[in-house]
């Protein structure tokens, strides 16, 4: 087995920022009552430890969307206390496979050599946890997580708001290099219309945003980025700088877009709603 240890950092006196192994981030949002994990890393070597370390308190963990980087971490945990959005059971059968889950070793770098088959977390199927929607809410005691839709990366991919902090944590939803290349993914329109309506339905509620990869930071106008993006993709006037990622293509739309700040991955072929 190889020596998996995760590295944490606190945000603010109620959240805790966790990195695992292959550039994903959890955070560990802890209520007076309650406590929820946002995200469960790729489910390669075991975090549940670390966060019994961390709180005592009752534990719900809440997933952005079915990718194997956010949600395979999950089944460490009871299932009755997992939340994932149904409409992702497609994308969550495939990378819950032990083949798709090795391939992907590659992203640990050096340290992906050393893991071994007793590293990665069981397999649950997705029907065992909770379905999480748009409008549910979560009382952790003094703290709330409110979730949002906004679909395209896949088609459950969802956004959570802790208003109390300010903070809105967008998963993969909308980053500094969101995915929308896959033959999965919504087109560049449908994209568009579910980020501007996430924009209005969050506006004036937050002055952090929070990112699922890298350093954890986000520009807070990303979202505004990103339409605007989408805008440029829509007219043809983006950027068409080639990407290839496990095996599949697409373009980059800013290839001179900052860190942090907003950038799209498209597929030429995926642009307008059909």
């Amino acid at each position: 087995m190889a020596e998996l240890n995760f590295k944490y950092e606190r945000v603010s006196d109620r959240i805790t920022r966790i990195y695992a192994f292959s550039s994903e981030l959890m955070y560990l949002v802890e209520g007076e009552e309650r406590a929820a994990l946002i995200d469960s890393g790729s489910g390669i070597g075991f975090v549940r430890p670390l966060i019994e370390m961390l709180t005592d308190k009752p534990l719900v963990v809440l997933l952005t969307h079915g990718h194997v980087d956010h949600a395979m971490g999950a089944s460490e945990f009871p299932p009755d206390c997992v939340y994932i959005n149904q409409k992702d059971g497609y994308i969550y059968r495939e990378h819950s496979s032990y083949e798709f889950r090795r391939a992907g070793l590659f992203l640990m770098g050096s340290l992906g050599k050393d893991v071994t088959e007793q590293d990665f977390t069981p397999v649950v199927p997705i029907e065992a946890y909770h379905d999480l929607k748009e409008g549910d809410s979560f009382d952790l005691g003094g703290v709330t997580i409110r979730i949002y839709a906004c679909p395209g990366h896949t088609r459950g991919s969802l956004v959570m708001l802790i208003p109390e902090e300010r903070m809105l944590i967008l998963g993969d939803a909308c980053n500094g290099f969101t995915f929308l290349f896959e033959d999965y993914a919504l087109s560049i329109e449908e994209y568009r219309a579910g980020l501007i309506r996430l924009r209005e339905q969050v506006r004036g509620m937050f002055d952090t945003v929070l990112a699922s990869h890298g350093d954890g930071r986000l520009a807070k106008e990303i979202m505004d980025e990103n339409i605007a993006l989408c805008h440029r993709i829509l007219s043809g006037t983006a950027d068409k700088e080639p990407m290839e990622f496990r095996g599949n293509h697409g373009l980059i739309a800013d290839r001179k877009a900052e860190p942090g700040h907003g950038n799209i991955v498209y597929n030429p072929v995926k642009i307008r709603m059909k």
